[in-house]
């Protein structure tokens, strides 16, 4: 058996390739949109890809298995189960609990493992000419390293209703099921920490079944069902927003887009012409250097891992946008784009002094004048984190609004008074410093140190008692 675990560290997302040496032919288990990856893998170890599978519709990231599949020719195998509304709607082989895949010597049993959706499916992969035992289970996002699935996307992302719940009780049964396979079984999950589709994913890549009974949280409650549904539908983080879009986007016919597009350098006539059109530009320098001298308007969010995510809070799917980058990140950028299929890139430019414009500058505060503002009538603090990590520590007098939704909530922004922003570490508070800015508010001050620097210096925080919900 041949074996390559991919990993995109902007999106946590792990994706498998497994072959079989002896007859050349290998199987990638939700492969990310740029797919070259994986045709590279082939390449270097004379294999050819002719099977493609996902473990469920997946909600973060938008699934490259239909471009895979159109390039190399592959056959799709993709979960039947889950029920009206669940169904793939693209010509594929249809699997449901028990269906065996076979790729030359291997086989992969499909187990029907609901409660973070429906319709999602886990693998029991069996290397036949090793043993007859099954070694390796790929959960996607039903059991993660020290976590499990969340059951709330398709309620707070995609909006469906009363579902949280429902999906809460399927995965309590999931596990169970789980908690029956055999403790040396390896288990490969769709996620790592960082991810959104969990709340406390571990950084190691695998486990096993024997590792996750004893140290995963949701193996401690085999006979407390609601203790066990309270705890995974509490503090779960805010999905983003574009989630709706992928759950869409991987269920429906789309256009492919099988290579990584090059963008156009623009020039700074084109680039004001755009803005002047309303056409959004993205700086993607670190928050440092964007403080320090900024195109009027622009909005910053940092070409990092976290760039993609940020984009899909910021982003619609059918406007156009432009990019600051420079010529050696522009490549990795529109990966990063492309993997959740924000493909309206009308060009990028590298120099923001180019467009002979006055630059603006960021009023980036200290701890020593972020205290002066406390506790003023005058003043308004807005904590741009997380609820879940509000409620566990925050400054004293402190509103806290959510820096994806700060769009949809600028009605809780004073524009009367001081408004001084922060967040954990400041790259969330250089997002909502530009955003609110380009909203037309400009009495803001960002303390960009945050919540690290305040805890660390030994001030004090507040925290927030939630009532537990009794199901």
């Amino acid at each position: 058996m041949f074996f390559q675990h991919v990993y995109d560290k902007s999106l946590a997302q792990a994706s498998y390739f497994i072959g079989c040496q002896k007859a050349g032919i290998a199987i990638v288990i939700d492969p990310k949109r740029d797919i070259d990856t994986y045709l590279e893998i082939a390449k270097q170890n004379n294999m050819k890809i002719t099977h493609v599978t996902e473990t469920h519709i997946h909600a973060d990231f938008l699934s490259g298995a239909r471009e895979l599949a159109a390039v190399t020719g592959a056959t799709m195998y993709l979960s039947d189960e889950g029920g009206e509304g669940w169904e793939y709607e693209f010509e594929h082989v249809g699997l449901k609990n028990g269906s065996i895949i076979t790729v030359g010597n291997l086989t992969l049993e499909v187990l029907h493992t609901p409660g973070h959706t429906p319709e999602s499916i886990s693998f029991l992969l069996t290397d036949k000419p090793a043993s007859l035992e099954p070694v390796m289970l790929f959960t996607g996002d039903f059991v993660f390293v020290g976590d499990i699935g969340r059951p709330d996307l398709l309620e707070k992302a995609a909006g469906v209703v009363g579902t949280k719940e429902a999906g809460a009780l399927e995965m309590y049964k999931s596990v169970q099921r789980f908690n029956a396979l055999p403790d040396y079984l390896q288990v490969w999950p769709g996620h790592g920490a960082g991810s959104a589709c969990g709340k406390a994913l571990g950084a190691v890549p695998s486990s096993t079944v024997g590792y996750e009974k004893i140290r995963n949280w949701a193996f401690q409650y085999e006979d407390d069902k609601n203790g066990f549904v309270q705890y995974l539908l509490a503090d779960q983080p805010e999905p983003p927003k574009y989630f709706a879009m992928m759950k869409h986007l991987n269920k429906v016919n789309r256009p492919l887009l099988t290579e990584v597009p090059s963008q156009k350098k623009l020039s700074g006539e084109e680039v004001k012409a755009a803005m002047a059109k309303g056409i959004k530009l993205i700086d993607t320098r670190n928050k440092v250097d964007f403080a320090a001298g900024y195109v009027p308007e622009s909005i910053n969010i940092q070409g990092n891992n976290a760039f993609a995510t940020w984009m899909g809070w910021f982003l619609n799917y059918e406007e156009q946008f432009m990019l600051v980058a420079t010529d050696a990140q522009i490549e990795d950028l529109t990966r990063k784009l492309m993997r959740i299929g924000l493909d309206n890139v009308l060009g990028y430019i590298s120099n923001v002094n180019s467009l002979g414009i006055e630059l603006k500058q960021s009023d980036v505060i200290g701890i020593d004048e972020f205290k002066t503002y406390l506790d003023r009538e005058d003043t308004q603090i807005i904590d741009l984190r997380g609820v879940a990590e509000f409620n566990t520590g925050h400054i004293a007098g402190a509103d806290n609004i959510f820096v994806g939704t700060i769009l949809q909530n600028l009605d809780k922004v004073s524009k009367d008074k001081q408004i001084v922003i922060h967040c954990q570490g400041g790259d969330r508070a250089a997002i909502g410093h530009s955003v609110l800015e380009k909203a037309g508010f400009q009495n803001i001050k960002n303390y960009s140190a945050g919540m690290n620097e305040w805890v660390n210096k030994g001030n004090p925080i507040e925290t927030t008692v939630v009532e537990a919900a009794v199901c």
